[in-house]
């Protein structure tokens, strides 16, 4: 007999559809009365806005993607396979001939996508979904079984630092001891590798290394995923590579690379349903004096100050506000938003790139469809500016101005 349908058993059912989405979000409860309260009450109740999470379709296949790995990775610690992986060990430990074959890893994959789109809130909330730190303990045989751990890559890209961070984490979970001991024997890199995996082989379901675009800026990156293939092949355990776009041209370099970091990619919300829903969601949440609602110039703003990043339209919403209580104005406004755009997040500025939002517009069946010139009007043409601004050497945006109405930003 196996232990195969014990270990499953343990995992929570698989959710989807409505059910997945009421269960991923948080919407901290909010008292209408706060708006009457004093200044230091509303700021501190300010904060709870940064707890909102709102699930996206990233959200669910992020949690369908953990599931699915999880289980597979579960699967595999049947005693008949653990006790193969464990001979399979010894033999590659004290260099003797080896015939047999060792468990891929196929179940190596990525998320990757732009930073503040919310990656790693959909990931803990994944996590928190699929048990989040509590162990699964066996009886017959006795085990105890991580079944999601987070490891952030290491700065310098540190083979041994991975290491001993994966043993570190193992400790704080399993009440264990393997980080201290390898410090006190001061294992090599080698050993460690060799220690990591039989620990995963036993203990770990799937291992999800943050921040992996750390291996793009130092020269040891391509050894820390080598000694990542060789943990993964060694043990069996599925693991999640997260990362920013950056990451991508260095996977892309190689086969084996681009090979074992397929996955999820993602950037920021695109203006529609999705976001103009989360914008509704997020603007209920308000700590000044008198209630607002949003208008669709407000959406359209936050978005063309945010590119649809949902971490900066938030930051711009509490912002706003802290502001407003602050100078005690009434109500949350443009000007507001602006004001906090501008002064707290000039920082941001060469990372936001103004977006048209463009609008489709049904035509008739008998209009006539316009010509390939630009009209500001019906008689006056947009080249005709161009070429009369040319001319007399007069700011072009002056000669508009004359014409329509003309919205400087800056930039």
């Amino acid at each position: 007999m196996n232990k195969i349908p014990n270990i499953i058993d343990n995992l929570p059912p698989m959710l989807s559809g409505k059910e997945l989405i009421s269960a991923l979000s948080v919407l901290p409860e909010y008292d209408s009365e706060i708006v009457n309260a004093s200044a230091a009450e509303r700021l501190m109740a300010l904060s709870d806005i940064y707890r909102i999470y709102i699930p996206s379709k990233m959200s669910q296949e992020i949690y369908s993607k953990f599931y699915l790995a999880l289980m597979r990775s579960l699967q595999k610690k049947c005693i008949n396979t653990a006790r193969q992986q464990r001979e399979n060990f010894k033999v590659i430990q004290h260099k003797s001939s080896y015939n047999g074959g060792i468990i891929g890893g196929s179940d190596s994959f990525s998320i990757i996508g732009n930073s503040g789109i919310g990656k790693s809130a959909s990931i803990f909330r994944s996590i928190q979904l699929l048990r989040g730190n509590k162990v699964i303990e066996m009886k017959n045989p006795y085990a105890k079984i991580i079944p999601i751990l987070v490891v952030q890559t290491p700065f310098d890209s540190s083979t041994k630092g991975l290491m001993l961070e994966i043993l570190r984490k193992i400790d704080e979970l399993l009440g264990s001891k393997y980080y201290e001991n390898a410090i006190r024997s001061k294992a090599t890199t080698d050993s460690l590798i060799g220690c990591v995996s039989q620990i995963a082989l036993n203990n770990i379901g799937l291992l999800v290394l943050d921040e992996i675009q750390n291996i793009c800026h130092s020269k040891n990156g391509r050894n820390l995923v080598g000694s990542i293939t060789q943990l993964v092949n060694n043990s069996g355990i599925s693991i999640c590579f997260v990362g920013t776009p950056e990451c991508k041209d260095f996977f892309a370099k190689a086969m084996h690379l681009a090979r074992r970091t397929m996955g999820l990619q993602y950037g920021s919300m695109e203006y529609g349903t999705e976001f103009i829903a989360f914008c509704k969601i997020i603007f209920q949440y308000q700590y000044m004096e008198k209630h607002v609602e949003i208008t669709e110039r407000i959406i359209e703003w936050l978005y063309e100050h945010s590119n649809g990043n949902a971490s900066i339209v938030v930051s711009i919403l509490h912002d706003a506000q802290e502001i407003g209580i602050l100078s005690s104005e009434k109500e949350l406004t443009l000007g507001l938003l602006e004001k906090a755009y501008n002064n707290r997040m000039e920082v941001l500025h060469n990372y936001v790139e103004f977006s048209m939002i463009r609008k489709s517009t049904k035509r008739k069946k008998n209009e006539q469809q316009p010509n390939d010139e630009l009209l500001l009007s019906d008689s006056v043409k947009i080249a005709d500016i161009v070429v009369e601004a040319k001319e007399s050497g007069e700011n072009i945006v002056t000669l508009l101005k004359k014409n329509l109405t003309v919205v400087e930003v800056r930039v």
